[in-house]
């Protein structure tokens, strides 16, 4: 499936700021791009960067990356249930909750890059496990109509909104 391929309603208006930021891709060819390239662009920043926020209140650099992980082992567990045609409500989280309680501050930069990559392979044996026409099953997550596509797409473009954000305001690149 093509990021071109989503159709309206696949998802909801507030993940679509997310899916802008990919280029119309395969979804599996995006995630296998980004599985090579976010390690390197991690393995970029330096680590008395770790702790950095660019405003009071703000996430640290540490912080972020792990709510990119949170993120995807969420959006994952998604999609597992709408994988194998769970058609059960799943629950919403709240990333504020998670973020102080992810112990991030005591990670490494090496800790975090392998924990990623990890990640981001169950991901993407998940996706590939699946037959094509299965991306199109449309379940009910935070109280919302989500397609199994959709979802790996936003998988994607949340990393790399985030990936913008480190960029932009926290390593002024």
């Amino acid at each position: 499936m093509r990021l071109s391929e989503l159709k309206e309603g696949d998802c909801p208006e507030y993940y679509k700021p997310y899916l802008e930021v990919l280029p119309d891709a395969a979804l599996l060819e995006l995630m296998e791009r980004q599985m090579g390239n976010f390690p390197e662009f991690l393995a970029s920043i330096p680590g008395d960067k770790l702790s950095f926020r660019y405003a009071p209140g703000k996430w640290s650099v540490s912080e972020v990356l792990m709510h990119i992980l949170d993120t995807e082992r969420i959006f994952q567990y998604r999609a597992l249930r709408l994988g194998r045609k769970d058609a059960t409500p799943l629950s919403g989280f709240d990333q504020d909750e998670y973020v102080p309680e992810s112990f991030a501050e005591g990670r490494t930069l090496k800790d975090i890059i392998r924990e990623y990559r990890v990640i981001r392979e169950s991901s993407l044996l998940l996706f590939k496990s699946l037959p094509p026409d299965r991306l199109l099953f449309t379940g009910n997550a935070s109280g919302q109509d989500i397609s199994l596509g959709a979802l790996g797409f936003i998988m994607c473009g949340h990393q790399k909104h985030h990936r913008n954000i480190l960029r932009e305001r926290y390593l002024g690149r």
